[in-house]
């Protein structure tokens, strides 16, 4: 990996674990869908001058059925289980739930679409799960009061959106393959944008304010980072690593993620990192590790 690499491998960690930390901001003000929506439909702004300048608007014609459900399947439903879960839990600890993401889309390779696991992956699996239930011992947000109940539901949500990830990456592998990530990107945003339109006008809140100690302009900023800079722009920045370093090495990006997210959260919300955090999050990462084939002790397929 070169120095521009690694650099840009490192922002782009640092954009996404910053995506939490927006969400956080601004999903309790906004709410999840009206905030998902304006988070799409600012990312596909950012894209679609990208798509143009690359030529790739007939790539993005020729597969706009299949765009259009991915961007349902690995955008809107994600990112509003995302906003879901950002309203109660820390940020920190909803940029580690993200991390079972390729986790996810391991297990569901092997349960639908047939590929095999070693015995170290069925391992993987498990660990995830059990990194989950370490941070059910904690997570929620400083100054909230949560029930169990409404704890749970986050950390529901949260799973859920990761699982929907899994199941985004094996549809977009199986549907289009061969296909610009571009298009890809920029297409999704739209249909996500699309669906979320009219959910969002119903549940668009009546006067969005900042609460209690956010001003309204950083409401507005995070708002408009999430979708320039954690959407669009780092789309552009994942694509070009895919070009440099190859899918593998670049997925690897989701390992770094959780560090950033829990130190953004730290440093900006008052988020508390103790050791049930730093525990749940060292599991879920060394069982997504062993679940993917980033580690690879020997075993045999199941």
């Amino acid at each position: 990996m070169s120095a521009r690499e690694l650099i840009e491998f490192i922002a782009l960690a640092a954009i996404w674990g910053a995506s939490f930390l927006f969400m956080r901001i601004a999903a309790p003000e906004l709410g999840p869908v009206p905030l998902m929506l304006l988070r799409c439909g600012i990312g596909a702004i950012t894209l679609l001058p990208a798509l143009w300048l690359r030529g790739a608007w007939p790539a993005l014609r020729a597969a706009a059925l299949p765009i259009a459900l991915i961007g349902v399947i690995n955008s809107a439903i994600p990112f509003v289980l995302l906003g879901m879960a950002s309203l109660v839990l820390a940020a920190g600890t909803t940029s580690i739930l993200n991390g079972l993401a390729p986790l996810w889309s391991a297990a569901i390779a092997f349960a639908v679409f047939g590929d095999r696991l070693t015995r170290w992956q069925v391992v993987g699996l498990l660990l995830g799960i059990g990194g989950v239930v370490l941070l059910s011992g904690t997570g929620a947000a400083p100054g909230e009061q949560v029930d169990t109940g409404a704890l749970l539901l986050a950390f529901g949500a949260a799973v859920g959106a990761t699982l929907a990830y899994g199941f985004g990456a094996n549809l977009t592998r199986a549907r289009l393959r061969g296909v610009d990530p571009l298009a890809v990107a920029a297409g999704s945003q739209l249909s996500a944008s699309a669906v979320l339109l009219l959910p969002a006008l119903l549940l668009w809140p009546e006067a969005p304010s900042a609460g209690p100690g956010v001003p309204a302009i950083v409401l507005g900023l995070s708002v408009l980072a999430l979708g320039t800079v954690c959407t669009g722009f780092a789309y552009l920045l994942f694509f070009r690593l895919i070009a440099s370093l190859g899918a593998t090495r670049a997925v690897s990006v989701t390992f770094v993620i959780p560090v950033f997210g829990l130190g953004w959260g730290a440093l900006l919300l008052g988020e508390t990192i103790d050791r049930w955090t730093l525990a749940g999050a060292a599991v879920i990462l060394l069982g997504t590790a062993l679940a993917t084939g980033t580690l690879k002790p020997r075993g045999r397929s199941v």
